[in-house]
């Protein structure tokens, strides 16, 4: 039986091949890089990341914090994290709450683009961890509240990411 538009035939004779991340730390180390700026949402976005790193056997000390001013300097940290060779994957925590003037679409959009760039050139995974909201109460609502928790979520990616990667050839940051 073929099916349209999937570049294969499904029968007996034939396997297809299918790589998942799983989502387990254990011997790996992260970088968690953090902005300053709201500070209030981003520690929480961090705590997160933290709960979840340890609920999925990465130790604590194989965790390491990086705080940075503001989510606009993510990006330049992030790469150095990255190219290090210390860890398995990195994860990138911020908030731009939007404001009265255009700074918001330059801070949030640089972020955003110097972070993408930086994911395709990594030999390790970036997780994006940064909100771009409206109102403090939706940021807040999105670091722990009820709408989750993003820096549990972007912890979690970074460590299906992680295994994805050595999966695929060529893994860092072992401990």
């Amino acid at each position: 039986m073929r099916i349209a538009g999937a570049g294969c035939e499904h029968g007996g004779a034939g396997h297809v091949s299918e790589l998942r991340g799983r989502l387990d730390g254990t011997g790996k180390r992260f970088a968690v890089v953090v902005s300053r700026f709201n500070e209030l949402v981003t520690e929480r976005l961090l705590a997160g990341a933290r709960t979840a790193f340890f609920q999925h056997g990465v130790r604590e000390e194989d965790v390491e914090v990086i705080w940075v001013p503001g989510a606009w300097e993510l990006p330049p940290v992030v790469k150095r994290a990255a190219l290090s060779g210390r860890y398995a994957g990195v994860v990138a925590l911020g908030c731009v709450i939007r404001g009265e003037t255009p700074h918001f679409e330059h801070v949030a959009g640089g972020a955003a683009s110097g972070l993408a760039s930086v994911a395709l050139e990594s030999p390790v995974p970036i997780a994006f961890g940064v909100l771009t909201t409206d109102t403090p109460e939706q940021a807040l609502a999105r670091a722990g509240g009820k709408n989750g928790n993003k820096g549990w979520e972007a912890a979690l990616t970074v460590l299906e990411l992680a295994d994805l990667y050595r999966q695929l050839g060529g893994s860092r940051g072992s401990s």
